[in-house]
């Protein structure tokens, strides 16, 4: 009678060996070259086990206390291994790839992840850092109450919409006001003003400069700002310094000007996305405001 008790205590033995064997056997320390990637790590309990972080990676605040490895597409070989660390994560956009050869040949596991505006990006994104931290189940969550909330936001926009035409929307990246980077089709910030319920007047692909002068010409409803360098109203001040043909803009006269951080539209879609949404789409539709703050 006393062998079954026995033989199930052997079994939760070996299940708990395994479990903390396989736990052993995941990376540790990370090194993470990805503002977004950084802050999907953290919603999934990762931070403890990052030990360097790049440029991009400011959100949440904690991060910047960590030892910095550069700007995710310049990254020193060096400065990563000095970290000694067991993984390094990034989009396509990390490099050069003669350092990601030298960090391979190092021993070092590098993941690479989409930077792609696109939720099949997410969901896959989400489900790769799941198995390398050992939180699948947490990872598949996080994706579910992602898609809610886009959705929820895209409710609310189609809602906004039967009372007003979208409105006509230029996102400008620039760094203190000079020349600023238009996001044309195909990129971060054109998924994004399109999801909040924008029309990016811009038609080319991926980001691109524009003249003064053709600036003015496309007479946006709302401009959308984002400076590399300078913050909030000292952002908008040295891009309206810097091209004086806004001022005619209807967008400059009308005060409908939002700043944008800069870090939301590198290395993927992030969890801070969804506020986001959720901010632009109110100036997007005033009349709808109380919606969107629901």
């Amino acid at each position: 009678m006393m062998r079954r008790p026995v033989a199930l205590l052997a079994l939760c033995a070996s299940l708990v060996l395994s479990t903390t064997a396989l736990a052993a056997e995941l990376p540790q320390r990370w090194v993470s070259a990805g503002g977004a990637l950084s802050e999907w790590i953290t919603a999934l309990g990762g931070e403890a086990r990052l030990v360097g972080v790049d440029t991009t990676s400011q959100h949440p605040a904690s991060l910047k206390s960590l030892p910095s490895v550069g700007y995710q597409r310049q990254l020193s070989a060096e400065g990563i291994l000095s970290l000694r660390p067991d993984v390094l994560v990034g989009t396509e956009e990390m490099g050069p790839p003669p350092v990601l050869a030298q960090i391979r040949k190092a021993g070092v596991q590098v993941e690479l992840f989409s930077s792609k505006a696109e939720l099949a990006a997410v969901d896959e994104n989400l489900k790769h850092l799941g198995q390398l931290l050992g939180a699948e189940q947490q990872a598949s969550a996080l994706a579910a109450g992602y898609h809610q909330q886009i959705e929820a936001v895209q409710a609310k926009v189609k809602q906004a919409q039967a009372g007003q035409k979208a409105p006509g929307v230029l996102l400008l990246v620039g760094h203190a006001g000079a020349k600023p980077l238009i996001a044309g089709q195909g990129t971060a910030g054109d998924w994004l003003l399109g999801q909040a319920g924008g029309h990016n007047l811009a038609e080319h692909q991926g980001y691109k400069n524009f003249s003064n002068e053709a600036l003015a010409a496309l007479d946006p409803d709302v401009i959308v700002f984002s400076d590399r360098a300078l913050a909030d109203e000292q952002a908008l001040q040295a891009l309206l310094k810097e091209n004086p043909a806004l001022a005619a803009s209807r967008a400059v006269r009308e005060k409908r000007l939002v700043s944008l951080d800069p870090t939301l539209l590198v290395g993927g879609l992030g969890p801070r996305l969804p506020s986001t949404l959720q901010s632009l789409a109110a100036t997007f539709y005033p009349a709808a405001q109380a919606s969107f703050a629901q």
